[in-house]
């Protein structure tokens, strides 16, 4: 009798902390499923697609299917006469209910051309620098978030501007320490380029670079990234990385990753 009595309460403690244990682990996993993050970056050409038809509806509905919690954005129009007045960023901002924040890297028929992004937090505050571009001026945007930073560039089409940019952006960025730093954006550069792997010294590639971006049709090399900016107050773990198959809506594909940032103590 008292061996039966000891063997129920072994067997009851041994189920009480197996049931402790998937409980912590359900837990766990719902905590991660809060914390993480999807963030896309999506060259859109102003919405003019491989159609050579402008269409805010269709980059609209590929940003929403998505689903991203920011999307670093780059080749937009605000109020020219190529966009008929239109002010792109608001246009994909209307369409998607985020938040939107630009900045003009140029001056260009009328109105400007630049980079933006898109929350669905609205922002804090944003900054913004300009980049060394010898065919054209280029920048880069910063949005401050109450969790992290998100920034926005595209790079000069001249490899020295580039290789320039890095030094550039890392000065700038250096005393932004308080939180994650995330930067996204068309670097007009492939991975194995001297820009990227020097990039890549301080910053860590998100996005699969085995995955080209461009072009869409017929893709073959990568330019678009996502990083994360080395830091040893945080740690960046990578759940998932995509490149959407979206042959049509623009002449880049858009690339997305889901992370969870730690921070460490």
């Amino acid at each position: 009798m008292n061996i039966s009595r000891t063997f129920i309460y072994l067997f009851t403690i041994l189920l009480s902390g197996s049931l402790l244990s998937c409980y912590n682990s359900a837990s766990d996993a719902k905590k991660d499923d809060n914390n993480r993050l999807k963030i896309l970056t999506y060259n859109v050409r102003n919405g003019r697609g491989m159609d050579d038809v402008t269409n805010y509806d269709r980059v609209a509905d590929v940003i929403n299917r998505i689903d991203a919690d920011a999307v670093a954005i780059q080749e937009l129009d605000s109020a020219t006469e190529r966009s008929n007045g239109v002010v792109v960023l608001d246009e994909l901002a209307g369409r998607t209910g985020m938040y939107a924040s630009y900045n003009k890297s140029i001056d260009y028929k009328g109105g400007a051309y630049g980079v933006g992004i898109l929350t669905k937090e609205k922002p804090l505050r944003k900054e913004a620098i300009p980049l060394p571009g010898s065919e054209e001026q280029r920048s880069l945007l910063l949005v401050e978030l109450q969790d992290y930073i998100i920034c926005s560039t595209h790079w000069s089409l001249n490899q020295s501007d580039r290789v320039a940019s890095v030094d550039v952006i890392n000065s700038w960025l250096k005393d932004h320490t308080s939180k994650p730093l995330i930067l996204a954006g068309d670097l007009n550069a492939v991975p194995a380029s001297e820009e990227i792997q020097r990039l890549s010294e301080a910053w860590t590639i998100l996005n699969d670079i085995t995955q080209p971006t461009i072009p869409v049709n017929n893709p073959n090399r990568c330019i678009d990234y996502l990083l994360f900016k080395n830091n040893p107050q945080f740690e960046v773990n990578l759940h998932e990385s995509t490149v959407e198959s979206e042959p049509m809506a623009s002449d880049h594909l858009p690339v997305w990753v889901s992370i969870t940032i730690k921070k460490n103590r």
